[in-house]
């Protein structure tokens, strides 16, 4: 076996392979160091004015180009607001289609672009929340967006509540997954109260027992003023049997006068839908099938 020479370092070369050793772990720190400054910088980059830009609607850091109108807004509600307002010509009035906006405005740079989460000039983030189908930005993410697929659109609360009802064509609270009366395309119109498109609403909505849905809001309005009844069907809003009983007890202690004391009428009930011939009463009628009083007269 060939014997194998190990051979001595002259001292100026150690000394200086230790000077190369130092400069190259001198250099795996800068390194290293370079690509944690990286790593903190990049996420303050991208939160850079989090929270201070936006509207009344939402918090975001772009404004739009609308594309129906060529100006400048901080967000769709803005412009329909603006657009639909009754100082506006009714010719001119419309509202912005959401999934046609092609351009947007960075708000810390006034950089114009594509339609993009993060900045192409600045890099920062226009929106915690970003839908590249609804072009919705926002950086207030405790309304827990999600975007419905069967509805198209984004919506708040957490895809974890919400169920998509594909007869009634939008989403309902888990809670009324198997207890909502189905009705075709019950959101797709206006709020019965407030004539707001039901739809696209950013309020919340409530299913009547009848099916037909309405702003909560509106539903409350109509209590205060003691209005329990749809405005669309006219059935009743709420359970109303104790009310019932103290209808009762006026008639008993409201006789009617001797004219009127055969008097029978044909009444049309609104909560079961059933016709009856009843005794006239001049405080109400009461339906002989479900005995409620939400009745009218159709005929004498």
């Amino acid at each position: 076996m060939a014997e194998v020479g190990i051979k001595s370092f002259d001292p100026q070369e150690s000394r200086l392979f230790q000077q190369m050793g130092s400069c190259s772990q001198h250099f795996n720190e800068d390194l290293i160091f370079s690509e944690e400054s990286m790593n903190v910088e990049t996420p303050q980059i991208l939160d850079k004015g989090l929270m201070e830009y936006g509207c009344l609607h939402y918090r975001r850091r772009c404004r739009i180009r609308a594309p129906c109108c060529n100006e400048v807004f901080d967000c769709r509600h803005c412009h329909n607001e603006a657009k639909n307002n009754i100082n506006v010509d009714q010719k001119r009035r419309h509202d912005m289609p959401r999934h046609e906006i092609k351009q947007v405005i960075c708000s810390l740079c006034g950089t114009e672009q594509e339609v993009q989460q993060v900045c192409i000039n600045c890099g920062v983030c226009m929106g915690k929340y970003f839908c590249e189908s609804c072009k919705l930005f926002d950086d207030d993410t405790s309304k827990k967006q999600y975007h419905c697929d069967g509805c198209g659109i984004c919506r708040i609360g957490g895809p974890e509540n919400f169920f998509h009802c594909y007869k009634c064509g939008c989403c309902y609270s888990n809670l009324l997954k198997n207890s909502h009366p189905c009705v075709e395309g019950a959101m797709h119109h206006d709020c019965p109260v407030c004539f707001e498109f039901l739809f696209e609403s950013r309020y919340d909505v409530t299913v009547l027992p009848c099916g037909h849905t309405i702003h909560e809001s509106c539903l409350k309005e109509m209590r205060d003023h003691y209005q329990y009844a749809c405005p669309l069907c006219s059935k009743s809003v709420c359970d109303m049997s104790k009310v019932w009983e103290k209808f009762d007890m006026e008639i008993a202690a409201t006789p009617m006068p001797e004219p009127y004391l055969n008097k029978m009428v044909w009444i049309l009930c609104n909560d079961c839908g059933k016709s009856s011939e009843v005794q006239f009463h001049v405080v109400a009628q009461k339906c002989l099938n479900c005995k409620s009083y939400n009745t009218r007269q159709t005929r004498s």
